[in-house]
């Protein structure tokens, strides 16, 4: 019996299908080879076509079958998850009205604002967990503003992977979960936040029906599967935000364990048992995967926008010719520190944990005598880990306590300097694994269909890869604050 698991990244779609005995992938593959489109047609908007998403996953889907390690009609059930945060409106014919406004598009962030002073502080954290800030709630508004006629031909809006089901299926579902993270759900009255519909004006008939997030979401159509050359009726029975779903990856699923990514984003995600939120929205919580009426399962996250896309921003413009690979080595090279370059990660839009600014991307210090590329290759990685310091430390403030971090190695944690950046700046061992989010949805699709009877059971077979310690915390310490130095002169 096979598993399906489908990743909606921001650079590509990515696609594992697992063997649900040994819970490993059989074939994956991620589609493009290059990193997609995202269209910004103003400074801090980013958007993309729905219709990419779709077209991508059919080819990383070819791609993986192309192998022929499995038999496509041995696929059971599916499992979605997805980049978080994005808006997709459709009418009633299911078709898209507009491009999607992504998860690091910036231009919601005064209707948010607005929201979060009129319904009150206190009332939306106690309720919501969050501001609405730059969520899909507030993307929402923008677009009622400033596309009334594309507004008023909505018939539902959805996440990406909502949309991603839809074409599967022809079902339209939600979930707690994906409604906290577009901040549209009411944690204390358990239902669809009526003061934020109320506030923006949005009728509830836009909502889809919601659904818990492991179970049948919808069959994969007859014509559907004619084009995908899978089984018809099989369920999409896992839908997940790509943060929970990587937690999910990591066995993340009870209070007090904490997973990493450092992909084109950074996120550290927290598990809790009670309904904590940050006084300034600069972590944020929504319901994880596991979260219920009875069960109160919160994830905490902290978002970075800006870490491995400044590395990517690095290589292409550096050392376009090279390897990843090639720049671990040659940053290996230069001692902690680089020499007393530091760079600012943040050129990807405004970021929450800096209050919502946009700071942008910064190298300082930059000696044209003694600093080569090598240097810049460190001081990016460095930077990026220092972020991730920044980030952790107002974790903690929230009662947040890791004593070991899990993550994928995988994106960042591939590098050496890095992931010794990180583990030292932090001051927490970081335990890798051979974790996926694709695989990981493809288990959460095995958990949704009843063919595991827990996650216990689902992720039986994960093993840690390797445990890094801090060995230098002391000097990874004092090159931090000299970092956030320069971080506070820029957030002044």
């Amino acid at each position: 019996m096979l598993l399906l698991g489908i990743d909606i990244g921001t650079s590509s779609i990515k696609v594992s299908v697992v063997d649900a005995h040994t819970q490993k992938a059989v074939a994956s593959a991620s589609y493009p080879d290059t990193e997609a489109t995202i269209i910004s047609h103003q400074k801090g908007w980013a958007e993309q076509a729905p219709q990419s998403w779709w077209d991508y996953f059919k080819k990383a889907l070819e791609k993986a079958s192309s192998k022929n390690n499995f038999n496509p009609k041995d696929i059971a059930a599916i499992g979605i998850a997805y980049q978080m945060h994005g808006l997709v409106a459709v009418d009633k014919d299911q078709q898209v009205l507009r491009n999607s406004i992504i998860w690091c598009d910036s231009r919601a962030v005064p209707y948010g604002d607005a929201a979060f002073h009129a319904i009150g502080e206190k009332k939306c954290l106690a309720h919501l967990l969050n501001s609405p800030g730059n969520f899909t709630a507030a993307k929402l508004a923008w677009v009622k503003e400033h596309e009334p006629a594309i507004f008023e031909k909505i018939y539902k809006i959805m996440l990406p992977g909502d949309y991603l089901a839809m074409m599967l299926t022809g079902n339209i579902t939600t979930s707690a979960s994906s409604l906290s993270e577009g901040i549209l759900w009411d944690f204390k009255e358990r239902a669809v936040s009526g003061d934020v519909l109320n506030f923006f004006g949005f009728d509830s008939s836009v909502i889809p029906a919601i659904s818990d997030v492991f179970t049948a979401h919808g069959y994969l159509s007859e014509p559907v599967a004619g084009q995908l050359h899978l089984k018809a009726g099989i369920p999409v029975s896992y839908k997940a935000g790509d943060q929970p779903n990587n937690a999910l990856s990591l066995n993340v699923f009870h209070p007090g364990e904490v997973a990493a990514t450092a992909g084109t984003s950074g996120v550290i995600y927290g598990i809790s048992d009670q309904l904590t939120c940050d006084q300034q929205s600069r972590v944020n919580s929504f319901a994880h995967v596991n979260h219920t009426n009875e069960q109160t399962r919160i994830g905490v996250l902290l978002c970075i926008n800006g870490t491995g896309i400044l590395n990517s921003w690095i290589k292409k413009n550096t050392a376009s010719t090279e390897s990843y690979n090639d720049l671990n080595n040659a940053a290996s090279k230069i001692a902690a520190g680089s020499d007393g370059l530091y760079i600012l990660p943040f050129g990807n839009g405004a970021e929450r944990m800096l209050n919502n600014k946009m700071v942008g991307a910064h190298m300082h210090n930059i000696d044209l005598n003694k600093h080569s590329a090598a240097h810049i290759y460190r001081a990016g990685q460095e930077g990026i880990a220092f972020a991730f310091r920044y980030g952790l430390d107002i974790m903690r403030e929230n009662n947040m306590q890791p004593s070991i971090i899990r993550a994928g190695r995988a994106n960042m944690f591939l590098s050496n300097v890095f992931s010794n950046a990180f583990v030292n700046a932090t001051n927490t061992a970081v335990q890798l694994y051979n974790s996926d989010g694709s695989v990981g949805a493809a288990l959460g699709a095995g958990i949704g269909a009843n063919i595991y009877n827990s996650e216990k059971e689902a992720f039986a077979g994960m093993e840690c890869l390797q445990t890094i310690e801090p060995t230098e915390a002391t000097l990874y310490n004092d090159l931090y604050n000299e970092w956030k130095i320069l971080l506070d002169q820029a957030l002044k």
